[in-house]
């Protein structure tokens, strides 16, 4: 068989039209140091802070394990590895990637449950969202925002009343564990229902139960339809609680700048700093009080100056936050602590005391704070609620003089029964948040006087019943107090009217 010469070039020019030279450039470095999660790498000068860096994978079918860039040193790159790094070893080659720390952002990821990378991991397949938005970002500027004029509303009387939260504070929560800080969080959260606002839980260092617990309650209420979870569970490595609540901030940001409002709870705030220092002290930085690097105050800042409320030029969006601080021993003067306060809009403190004894939310009235206050509230429930923290604190002072004397003269007596069917009336279950005009009839029972003659056993069976007559038998009474906002004298007159007519109901 003999091959004709053009046959040959014909199928030389084939070959020729389909070759395509493929070269890829790629910026690497190789890993001099390696171990406890920190990696030392060298020959990458132009890398980035923040800059995710790729390192060998695990397996042949696995991802390559991710590793952020930190320390900018002089020859070498401190970086923190994100996941499985044993088998990492000195030597391997690390590729840049180019891209600082991003996450995906967008409507996708509602009732989806995502680690601080955007990955799922609620089994649900993966997130389809083409826009990222950096984790750190610079927070708007002073022109760029508006007062906090808008209610958020908890559904919980305590709080709503006496500590109002308006859209675009911060609120910081905090107690010893286990004082119903993530409850609080989560009732909020519940309470955001058909009023317009998305809401960002994200977990730091939770037991993964707990996380599923939370998940579980969201989705029986209907609540995950409007929330998204961010889960850096304490199993994962301390880069990954670093980054959870920032990640967090920048879903949340990009909501807000299309003139959405945003709910965002961090929980907790000191186990991510816990996840700093163990970042800080294993890449040799210098550290400070409590063994914190000395920029652990600019790391909360710069992550809670990012929740505001925007102007109406910029869109009028929002983000409040709530963040989550667990103290020692009730110790409110620790380094953090003290830290985190400084930056918020005020404190709910909650105290062990007061929740083993039975009240629930267990608010310290005394040192819960709202640095926003009345402008925060609708004006019925300013109205009704404006003299409750002082009646509560001179309560506590009475009681307090009360239990070493037993003569007491008549006005003393009535302020001590008033103060007690107060605090009573102030107890809530736990998932269970009440809608603003209930809170308001509720309250102007006991501010008015109207339980004063009612065991104290006998409050909340009569606030429950008095809250379904109203709704069954009078709803226009709710229904303006919901719509103007206002108690005006002609509602009064007609809840007042209303009470006095269930009281004899419930007498009988």
């Amino acid at each position: 068989m003999s091959l004709r010469p053009e046959e040959i070039s014909s199928i030389i020019m084939q070959q020729i039209d389909k070759y395509k030279a493929q070269i890829e450039m790629a910026d690497v470095g190789t890993v001099i140091q390696v171990g406890d999660g920190i990696a030392r790498v060298y020959g990458l000068e132009k890398c980035m802070s923040m800059e995710l860096l790729e390192f060998p994978a695990p397996g042949p079918d696995q991802e390559p394990t991710l590793g952020m860039a930190l320390n900018l040193e002089e020859d070498n790159i401190g970086c923190v590895l994100m996941g499985a790094y044993t088998h990492i070893r000195e030597g391997d080659t690390v590729k840049r990637t180019g891209r600082i720390i991003s996450v995906p952002v967008g409507d996708a990821l509602l009732g989806r449950v995502i680690n601080p990378l955007g990955r799922p991991l609620d089994g649900k397949g993966p997130i389809n969202s083409d826009k990222f938005r950096p984790v750190e970002r610079i927070a708007p500027g002073v022109m760029k925002r508006k007062s906090v004029h808008q209610p958020l509303q908890t559904g919980l009387k305590a709080i709503d009343g006496m500590v109002p939260i308006g859209r675009g504070q911060r609120e910081l929560i905090l107690g010893d564990r286990q004082t119903g800080k993530t409850a609080i969080a989560v009732d909020a959260i519940i309470n955001q229902k058909g009023k317009d606002c998305l809401c960002i839980y994200v977990a730091v260092g939770q037991k993964q139960s707990t996380v599923a617990n939370v998940v579980q309650r969201l989705t029986d209420t209907g609540a995950m339809d409007y929330t998204i979870i961010v889960s850096a569970t304490a199993s994962d490595p301390a880069p990954l609680l670093y980054i959870a609540p920032f990640a967090g901030s920048a879903i949340g940001e990009e909501f807000m700048h299309q003139g959405r409002h945003v709910l965002i709870v961090f929980d907790d705030l000191s186990k991510q700093a816990a996840a700093y220092r163990e970042l800080s002290l294993l890449l040799r930085r210098p550290p400070g009080r409590e063994a914190y690097p000395g920029d652990v105050f600019n790391l909360h800042s710069r992550l809670l100056e990012r929740s505001c409320k925007l102007s109406d030029d910029e869109g009028a969006g929002s983000m409040t936050a709530l963040p989550i601080i667990e103290t020692q021993a009730g110790d409110v003067s620790a380094y953090i602590p003290t830290n985190v306060i400084s930056i918020t809009d005020g404190q709910i403190y909650l105290e062990s005391d007061l929740f083993f004894a039975g009240q629930r939310p267990a608010v310290n009235v005394g040192l819960s704070v709202s640095r926003v206050g009345g402008a925060a509230q609708i004006k019925a429930m300013r109205a009704v609620a404006g003299s409750l923290r002082m009646d509560l604190a001179q309560y506590r002072e009475l009681a307090a003089f009360a239990q070493f004397g037993s003569d007491l003269d008549k006005g003393t007596q009535a302020r001590l029964v008033r103060g007690e069917r107060m605090l009573e009336l102030l107890k809530q279950k736990q998932y269970v948040p009440m809608a603003v005009e209930d809170q308001v009839m509720s309250l102007y029972t006991a501010v008015r006087g109207y339980l004063d003659d009612l065991p104290v056993n006998k409050v909340l069976t009569f606030e429950t019943e008095f809250l379904q007559h109203m709704r069954t038998n009078r709803p226009e009474i709710g229904k303006a107090i919901a719509d103007s906002g206002l108690l005006e004298k002609e509602t009064e007159a007609k809840l007042q009217d209303a009470i006095n007519e269930y009281k004899t109901i419930f007498a009988g």
